[in-house]
């Protein structure tokens, strides 16, 4: 039977830490914030690989996916993006009709794709018709397509541009074919760190309020926390305690995905970028607070390979996937890449003595990539 001397801690203040774990039993904010400040990374790491593998085992999911971005327009000017255009300057960037951006698809998409991710600025004469024609006309030409698409962020902006209600605007566009909803512009909740990073936008209990909503209506969605810029780490398990909590009421989060901060090409680009050692401490954390989200993803495009790998060990149980024309993260410095093979990925995994399993975006396994309907 395991307990924490097995696991041989350098840091006695991470103890009762590990006696909880070995418990089952729920971390507090005190048990989160020492798990995030010890200088004992890898018995952090430990301890989130044995919450791993309680969950998971050796199972590594990865999907086939392509990201589609209809515009990169923005009203919001945050200073944590590279990606934007002013939406002043709309002309130097691209807005795509729906025959553009299905046409734009259509250059990736084939019968492995299981999954389109779909995000973008937050355009002012984008309404809530344009999405619903979007996701019709893209069921029509990809019916066997699961559509993730619309942070919070999007679609409370969507919902108040297009002045109908939430409720309204996510019925509408599940009607049209919206599947489920990714987690981005989560970003920290804290109010003094969004006051610096991304001040124009949805605040942080509005952006729990709108996946409250999401989740009422019957549509899973993920969850983000971006790291490594401005926050504390006292900030970043408030966070974790807050999507927890929400997780607790509606069950609606799939999968976390810590998102390391790229700071090239933005507003912030005086702050240098994370470090290996934040990277999977903050994994770690993650996997140990938020115990209530059966997924945490290691994403590849951010950490790089070498770090998501390590990853596969200190709680994160999922790569993400394929990822054709990821721009977001490119534009901001991000050096790892896009148009990994399904082959990469799985030798990824097993490289790191996991079981690769391919799945679709709710996490039921794909046997046979050639029918994925």
């Amino acid at each position: 039977m395991t307990s924490s001397s097995n696991l041989r801690l350098r840091d006695p203040a991470i103890e009762t830490v590990a006696e909880k774990v070995l418990a089952g039993e729920r971390l507090d904010r005190e048990d989160g914030l020492l798990a995030a400040t010890t200088d004992d990374l890898v018995g952090v790491g430990r301890l989130a690989n044995l919450v791993r593998e309680r969950l998971h085992g050796d199972t590594t999911y990865f999907n086939i996916n392509r990201h589609l971005n209809p515009t990169n327009v923005c009203v919001a000017s945050c200073k944590l993006c590279a990606f934007y255009v002013p939406w002043r300057e709309k002309d130097e960037g691209w807005t795509y009709t729906v025959d553009q951006a299905v046409e734009i698809a259509s250059r990736d998409v084939d019968q492995t794709v299981s999954e389109l991710h779909i995000v973008g600025g937050l355009h002012p004469k984008l309404l809530v018709d344009y999405y619903e024609d979007l996701f019709r006309t893209l069921k029509r030409r990809f019916p066997w397509i699961h559509l993730k698409a619309l942070t919070m962020v999007e679609l409370d902006f969507i919902a108040k541009a297009s002045r109908i209600t939430l409720e309204d605007l996510i019925a509408r566009l599940r009607d049209a074919g919206l599947d489920s909803c990714p987690g981005g512009g989560a970003e920290i909740f804290a109010e003094r760190v969004r006051d610096q990073i991304c001040d124009h936008k949805t605040d942080g209990a509005r952006w729990l309020d709108t996946a409250r909503t999401v989740h009422a209506a019957g549509i899973k969605s993920n969850c983000t926390m971006l790291y490594g810029h401005v926050e504390t780490a006292e900030e970043r398990v408030d966070h974790l305690i807050a999507l927890r909590e929400l997780q607790d009421e509606t069950g609606g989060f799939q999968c976390l995905i810590p998102l390391a901060f790229h700071p090239d090409n933005t507003a912030l680009d005086h702050l240098p970028p994370t470090g290996g050692r934040l990277d999977l401490q903050t994994l770690a954390v993650s996997r140990l607070v938020l115990d209530n989200v059966p997924h945490l993803k290691a994403y590849w495009i951010m950490l790089g390979e070498k770090i998501a790998q390590i990853a596969l060990h200190f709680g994160a149980n999922d790569l993400d996937g394929t990822i054709f024309d990821e721009r977001i993260t490119r534009a901001a410095g991000g050096t790892a890449g896009t148009n990994m093979a399904r082959a990469r990925l799985e030798r990824l995994i097993t490289e790191a003595g996991r079981k690769p399993v391919l799945r679709d975006t709710l996490y039921r396994p794909i046997e046979d990539t050639s029918v994925v309907a």
